[in-house]
């Protein structure tokens, strides 16, 4: 098997393209609720609480940040395709229990399934990247892994927009994600190779540190990316607070903007521009990221993001919400496919799948944990005050990788490939 065996993105390019376009259905899938959700929770279910309305949010990122952490150790044990197929298979039910949920139950065990699906496949699409690639084009590969996905979230977000403007909440925005659910599965089933192999080949010529050795336990895996390595635990902590602040984008932005009388298609418009730069620049960040490095880029795309929800916090109209948007998209596209690359540089081969696991486990975590602290601090003090208080979160975020972060990647050690 090994003989058969290259790494590099050009020498495995049909396979890496197929699970771009695999990953952005994975997008399409959740882009279909970051327009409408909010509204059909508000419009259809009644919801006034913010904490409420939320929930919907909490239960997404619980539900993907526990599947992240188990898809990884069923990825090394199992191989990667069958969990891949395993999360299409979760995500078939979604658009029909939302198209004809008569409660907001219906909604929230949607949403759980939704974040179980989302965890097994995106995952899944994420390690088989980095399987393929080898060492030095990983910033590249993860820019176009997220690009594909959030540039599908920011134009589904757009388009179910307007499907809801003029078709209703339901079922038309969410007719998408039926397609996106079959498609993602054929494709998946039928097409997708198995790359496993190619991460025990890279695990033959790894450089060994003496405290990453390949043979980690699960809960060595655990404490390593967690706590005690200093650049695995900083973009552990980064990751959580960016989807933090991702998780406040979904479930507020757009009740804030309801609030100042915007119409349904103009919402859709600024809960698409946010995704939208944000997949667009991570084809230039996770590039740049494998010629600069990683720790740096992360740092001040943190505290981009910050200046950004200060800039949506204080701002009134449509043009000025709309550039704070871009703002945060390009802070996030900064972080995003660079602290998946930190963490392939640094997680041996023989683990690295359950380091990725471990860190999307925190990384989503930030999901549930910006729906507490939002809904929280919205229900007490209004949703500005709430976007101020995750702008502060991530700027001590940015604080925390500038301290504690080694460089992980040093570019002059890889050859081209």
């Amino acid at each position: 098997m090994d003989g058969a065996v290259a790494l590099g993105l050009r020498q495995n390019a049909a396979q890496f393209s197929l699970l771009v376009a695999v990953n952005a259905l994975v997008g399409g899938m959740l882009g279909q609720e970051r327009t409408v959700l909010p509204l059909l929770g508000e419009r259809v279910f009644g919801l006034r609480a913010y904490t409420a309305g939320l929930s919907f949010v909490l239960v997404f990122g619980l539900a993907k940040a526990a599947t992240n952490y188990f898809a990884g150790t069923l990825s090394d044990r199992c191989g990667r395709k069958p969990v891949l197929i395993a999360g299409w298979l979760v995500a078939v039910p979604i658009s029909p229990l939302l198209i004809w949920a008569p409660a907001w139950a219906w909604v929230i065990a949607a949403n759980v399934l939704l974040g179980i699906g989302q965890g097994l496949t995106w995952s899944t699409t994420v390690v088989m990247k980095i399987d393929l690639v080898g060492p030095s084009r990983r910033g590249l590969a993860m820019g176009l892994n997220e690009a594909a996905g959030y540039g599908a979230v920011a134009l589904t977000a757009m388009v179910t927009g307007y499907l809801a403007q003029y078709h209703g909440l339901r079922p038309a925005p969410f007719l998408l994600g039926i397609a996106f659910a079959a498609i993602g599965l054929g494709l998946s089933a039928r097409f997708v190779k198995e790359t496993h192999g190619h991460a025990k080949f890279e695990a033959a010529c790894h450089e060994t540190r003496a405290d990453l050795h390949g043979q980690l336990t699960n809960r060595d895996v655990f404490l390593q990316t967690s706590f005690r390595e200093p650049a695995l635990s900083s973009a552990s902590q980064a990751g959580l607070v960016n989807n933090l602040n991702d998780g406040l984008a979904w479930g507020l932005f757009p009740l804030l903007f309801a609030g100042a009388g915007l119409p349904v298609g103009r919402i859709g418009v600024l809960a698409a521009l946010y995704p939208a730069v944000w997949g667009a620049g991570q084809l230039f960040t996770g590039a740049l990221s494998d010629r600069w490095g990683r720790k740096w880029m992360i740092a001040f795309g943190m505290w981009l993001q910050a200046m950004a929800l200060a800039g949506i916090a204080m701002s009134h109209s449509f043009a000025a919400w709309a550039a704070a948007a871009a703002a945060l998209g390009a802070g996030t596209a900064m972080v995003y496919p660079t602290l998946l690359a930190a963490i392939g540089d640094v997680a041996h081969p023989t683990w690295r799948a359950r380091a990725v696991g471990t860190y999307r486990l925190w990384r989503d975590g930030g999901f549930a944990v910006g729906a507490l602290v939002a809904g929280l601090v919205a229900d007490l003090l209004g949703v500005r005050a709430a976007i101020w208080a995750v702008a502060a979160l991530t700027a001590a975020s940015g604080l925390v990788v500038a301290v504690r972060m080694y460089e992980p990647h040093r570019p002059k050690e890889h050859a081209h490939g």
